[in-house]
């Protein structure tokens, strides 16, 4: 793939050209030039776009699809089409599909689907076997196939002697340990946050202490077994001062929170709409503000759409009995660029790659062009006519997102969506 990127305004700490607006020369998929103007003798296509700003290529560490087994939700070629025009070149597949992605067989199907495409595609494979928090799955067979991290898509591991292994097994070949913080007897039947809100609307309640209860578990086990942890989608304000304690005390923990629960409180649900009904729930504004405040200090590492497609049939139906999910891929850019800085926007959309052991590719002559095309500052209303993925349970359908994707640049492929 030849290609001349004209006037885009790089934003890459990493790179020389940071902060300046130049022309991007891309041959056979390597960036060849970078200069204030680049000539196109061998008139290669000019990539030319209103206010274009380009930056290393995003990942998103939480993305569900269906295939195999809910193909009606979404497919992997779609859902990898739904993120290059999102503007990922990675994500990290969750293992929740039928059947469980939980061996080494599995982790090779996802690969062998997911090639040739301009995203990347990176599987997780299940911590147990198919999820049911009883025994280890084949971690280290999965760990050689290309799984990049272990994780029972929330499903909270029970038994803290389950979790004590998986964490001394995987430190033998550095593998990651991903582990849903819930406290499943203490949420028991709860659909959305415990407090006012549930109860003036008669919702059954998940308190902010199951979260918090198995964080707090969780760390204390990996202490103990000097392991390797990853804990996904964290939703409360002691959440977050419970890692940031456990940093200080130089665990090797990272998490991350769900983007969804930087933008929308439980109030959200007074209407019912089963696309705001979640895992982990949508909480209140003080525990917005303290994730937020984690982000901004490094206490939460990495921010995630949490895709996760649902198709109507288990959407549509009474608030109680819908399943847990929203797609969040196409929204997540303008969704966070409307609480953080361009800066501090696409660091959170990069930062999370070395964890999972991925590569970066900085914006330089030479590397590899690995980038994600993009417009900070064009407004704009997330309709679904703009929804590429196959289920359209968005809880930001109607809102205002700030800033616009053009698509990606990757593997030797272009994504340009105008």
């Amino acid at each position: 793939m030849n290609a001349l990127v004209k006037s885009a305004t790089i934003v890459d700490p990493k790179s020389d050209f940071h902060n300046e607006t130049v022309d991007i020369l891309i041959e056979k998929g390597v960036i060849t030039n970078i200069s204030k103007r680049i000539s196109n003798p061998k008139n290669y296509k000019e990539i030319k776009l209103d206010n274009l700003h380009v930056s290393q290529g995003w990942f998103d560490s939480s993305v569900s699809f269906g295939e195999p087994g809910y193909e009606e939700r979404e497919t992997i070629e779609n859902g990898l089409k739904t993120a290059a025009h999102s503007g990922f070149t990675s994500v990290a597949v969750n293992a929740n599909t039928y059947p469980v992605i939980d061996s080494n067989a599995n982790i090779s199907f996802l690969k062998l689907k997911a090639g040739k495409h301009a995203t990347n595609l990176y599987p997780i494979g299940a911590l147990t076997r198919n999820s049911e928090g009883k025994d280890l799955a084949e971690l280290f067979d999965m760990k050689n196939a290309g799984a990049v991290a272990f994780y029972d898509y929330q499903h909270p591991i029970d038994n803290p002697n389950l979790m004590k292994l998986a964490l001394q097994y995987a430190s033998n070949f550095e593998g990651l340990v991903c582990s849903f913080p819930q406290e499943s007897e203490i949420s028991g039947l709860g659909v959305m946050n415990e407090n006012v809100t549930s109860t003036s609307l008669g919702l059954k309640g998940n308190p902010s202490l199951a979260e918090e209860l198995q964080i707090a578990r969780d760390l204390f086990i990996l202490e103990y077994t000097e392991g390797k942890l990853h804990i996904p989608t964290i939703s409360t304000a002691k959440a977050v001062e419970l890692i940031r304690a456990a940093k200080q005390n130089k665990l090797n923990v990272t998490c991350s929170v769900a983007i969804h629960n930087l933008i929308f409180t439980d109030k959200e649900l007074v209407t019912f709409d089963t696309n705001f009904k979640v895992l982990p729930p949508l909480r209140t504004q003080k525990d917005v503000d303290a994730l937020i405040e984690g982000l901004k200090d490094g206490t939460i590492d990495m921010v995630t759409s949490d895709h996760n497609p649902i198709d109507i049939e288990d959407k549509k139906i009474e608030f109680d009995f819908a399943k847990y999910g929203t797609i969040g891929l196409e929204s997540a850019f303008g969704a966070l660029n409307s609480v953080f800085t361009i800066k501090k926007t696409i660091e959170l959309l990069t930062k999370g790659k070395q964890r999972f052991g991925i590569e970066s590719s900085p914006i330089t002559i030479g590397n590899k062009a690995d980038l994600s095309l993009f417009n900070p500052n064009e407004n704009s209303i997330f309709s679904r006519e703009q929804m590429i993925s196959r289920s359209k349970n968005s809880m930001f359908e109607n809102k205002e997102l700030q800033g616009i994707v053009y698509g990606i640049i990757a593997n030797n492929k272009k994504i340009i969506s105008k």
